[in-house]
């Protein structure tokens, strides 16, 4: 147990090193370009960010997603835009539980099989270099972060989260829809790979 902690750490510590690095460039050259728009007297408080200097932080953000996160959840957010993550402080005498993690959205908890849509968890990793005007981190950034710090301390998160009800923030029927599409996927994954069912919540999610 003690070896898998040290990596699960080590992996943390890694992930956190890469991301710093790599949101450290994006800020840069979106402070200077907000310095631009606002010398040029362009309006609102935020001014204007070059498209492509979004697109690029994203494309490089889905890079350290990818090298960070195991096959079947890359795979799993690339098709369906989402990751499932299984949580570990399900009570043993009863069916676990499982988060969708969506970019920009509350965390989303919710009982495998029956669907049933538990809380919505409210976390923001805000971009610190540009706490007055930047935008906000790129979308698989965000989605890192919430993996990251579930993996790392499920429980400082959620007991740190502000928690609503189902429906708050995300709609619970796109929410439900979500989950249709995450079981077909499931299914067609372990088709392809002859190995039985992709995941946990999976299997949870096919039981009677």
């Amino acid at each position: 147990m003690s070896d898998l902690a040290l990596l699960i750490s080590g992996l943390v510590v890694l992930a956190l090193v890469s991301y710093i690095g790599g949101t450290a460039a994006y800020r840069g050259i979106a402070s200077r370009a907000r310095g631009r728009a606002s010398d040029a007297g362009s309006p609102g408080p935020r001014g204007r960010i070059d498209p492509g200097v979004e697109r690029r932080a994203e494309r490089k953000a889905r890079e350290l997603l990818r090298s960070v996160v195991d096959a079947d959840d890359w795979e799993m957010y690339r098709d369906l835009g989402f990751i499932r993550v299984v949580g570990r402080m399900s009570d043993p005498d009863q069916r676990g539980y499982c988060y969708l993690i969506y970019p920009h959205k509350p965390i989303v908890a919710y009982l495998p099989g029956s669907d049933s849509l538990l809380s919505e968890y409210c976390v923001e990793f805000p971009d610190q270099g540009d706490t007055k005007f930047g935008p906000r981190l790129p979308d698989s950034d965000d989605v890192i972060a919430k993996w990251m710090m579930i993996k790392a301390d499920e429980e400082r998160l959620i007991r740190g989260a502000n928690m609503h009800l189902p429906g708050r923030q995300v709609d619970p029927q796109q929410v439900r829809r979500d989950l249709v599409r995450l079981r077909e996927w499931d299914r067609a994954r372990a088709a392809r790979t002859s190995r039985g069912p992709a995941s946990i919540g999976s299997t949870a999610a096919e039981s009677p």
